[in-house]
């Protein structure tokens, strides 16, 4: 079982000037959660905070898993750059964090090969990264990410970069492949969130807080011309711009 995820109090500075602090909020397991909200609010520094992956801050509160165990090593992250080593062919790319971690074998291969044909890219094991296009790249950076096998996926706008064709479908894709993980999804996009989130969540300012302004139980995707996710894109894209407008004290 996914855990959930609890932030209590959570603080972050960075050469000594704050960038939030005293931010609540608990994360369902097993469940995608999308996080909206202005540029430069936050949201990276506080999905970098969840990974273990900042350096040079302070980070301050406590970062809890449901299940009472560490996050540590539980953990995927997926970035807006596919960050594929041009170096190494596609198969390599999906097993990059096996290979940093020496642990290699016959029956990794077998298994990176196996997500590459759940991704769409089963004749891709072999080519380098600059044959592929955008949305392929994309998508060897979602079967590396399948690949870890972790509980808990992190993604800071995976799909933005690409065009609307090739993100609808690696949008269907990942909400298929990762179901059953706890996700914490990072977008400017409120239809892409409200069509794969089981919460979406707001991140405004004066003070940063964390704001679940939905819960949806129906099963995702969801589609694109749902009459009650049209109605929330338009709520959801009036409270951004209100905030938006909003001037800071």
């Amino acid at each position: 079982m996914s855990p959930g995820i609890s932030l209590q109090a959570i603080g972050l500075s960075y050469a000594g000037k704050p960038l939030f602090s005293q931010l609540n909020a608990h994360f369902k397991g097993a469940c995608w959660h999308s996080i909206l909200g202005r540029s430069g609010v936050g949201k990276s520094s506080l999905l970098q905070s969840i990974a273990g992956l900042l350096s040079g801050t302070a980070l301050a509160g406590s970062i809890n898993a449901s299940d009472g165990q560490p996050l540590h090593g539980r953990v995927a992250w997926m970035g807006q750059r596919d960050a594929l080593l041009p170096w190494l062919t596609v198969q390599q790319n999906v097993l990059l964090g096996v290979r940093l971690r020496k642990q290699v074998s016959a029956q990794h291969q077998e298994r990176a090969n196996a997500m590459l044909e759940r991704v769409g890219l089963g004749g891709k094991a072999q080519s380098m990264p600059e044959h592929l296009s955008g949305g392929q790249r994309q998508r060897v950076a979602l079967a590396r990410t399948l690949m870890e096998d972790k509980p808990v996926v992190l993604m800071d706008e995976p799909f933005s970069a690409l065009d609307a064709i090739t993100r609808l479908q690696l949008q269907d894709l990942a909400s298929t492949l990762l179901h059953g993980k706890t996700v914490l999804l990072i977008t400017h996009d409120p239809l892409e969130a409200l069509r794969l989130s089981g919460q979406v969540w707001v991140m405004t300012e004066r003070p940063v807080v964390l704001k679940m302004m939905f819960a949806i139980d129906t099963p995702a995707p969801r589609a694109l011309d749902d009459a009650q996710i049209l109605s929330w894109q338009g709520q959801l894209l009036a409270y951004l711009q209100k905030d938006q407008e909003t001037p800071a004290p």
